[in-house]
């Protein structure tokens, strides 16, 4: 085979392969731009917004990303993460912390809670006069699991956001991966079609004599 029409067909080659990641690049932008608008929406239909900065506890003003969003309304991943974490996270730690210091779980407390129960029931049969003190500490157990519930429900709901606003992200890397390729391959190719246009049409490959 000729020189230059190996050249040309590995030019014409590379501008096609070219061209196929710059339409992977553009699925890929396109992937990006819904993850980014889906999550914004969504979270902007919630209407949450960060604490302004006079009002965080020393707990929270502790928190980095807590003192970034000072005052901002929430709409992006990231500031679903940090809310999710740094602010939810933070207060689920303070509600019920069992005696070596861990915080309980919604999960960790219902063993609690099935506990004082148990124990209401037996006091009540037998008209024990701490039966009002349990029922009291009842109260507040199951108050507390039910906000436990549903904070750890808002921040896995957050945390589902901040993950698929990662997918986008993810995808808007892939796509400047897929521009550089195409640009490389690109550049190659035309440089191919110069080597060609430069080549003697009857140049061919010489033949390798076998080493004796």
């Amino acid at each position: 085979m000729k020189r230059r029409t190996l050249d040309i067909l590995f030019s014409i080659g590379g501008v096609l392969l070219a061209a196929l990641l710059l339409v992977l690049g553009l699925v890929l932008r396109s992937n990006a731009d819904f993850a980014k608008n889906y999550v914004h929406d969504q979270l902007s239909a919630q209407e949450i917004s960060f604490k302004p900065a006079d009002a965080l506890t020393e707990e929270e003003a502790a928190k980095p990303c807590l003192v970034k969003y000072a005052g901002q309304a929430m709409t992006s991943g990231k500031q679903a993460e940090c809310y999710a974490n740094s602010f939810i996270g933070l207060h689920l730690s303070e509600l019920a912390v069992k005696d070596d210091g861990t915080a309980y779980t919604y999960a960790s407390i219902g063993a609690v809670q099935g506990q004082l129960k148990a124990d209401l029931k037996t006091a009540t049969e037998a008209k024990d006069p701490q039966a009002a003190e349990i029922q009291t500490k009842l109260d507040t157990v199951n108050g507390q699991r039910d906000t436990l519930f549903k904070g750890e429900t808002l921040r896995g709901l957050l945390l589902t956001s901040f993950g698929f606003s990662e997918f986008g992200r993810k995808a808007e890397q892939a796509e400047l991966v897929s521009y550089l390729a195409a640009l490389v391959l690109l550049l190659a190719s035309i440089a191919g079609f110069l080597h060609a246009l430069r080549t003697p049409k009857n140049l061919a490959f010489a033949a390798v004599e076998p080493i004796s």
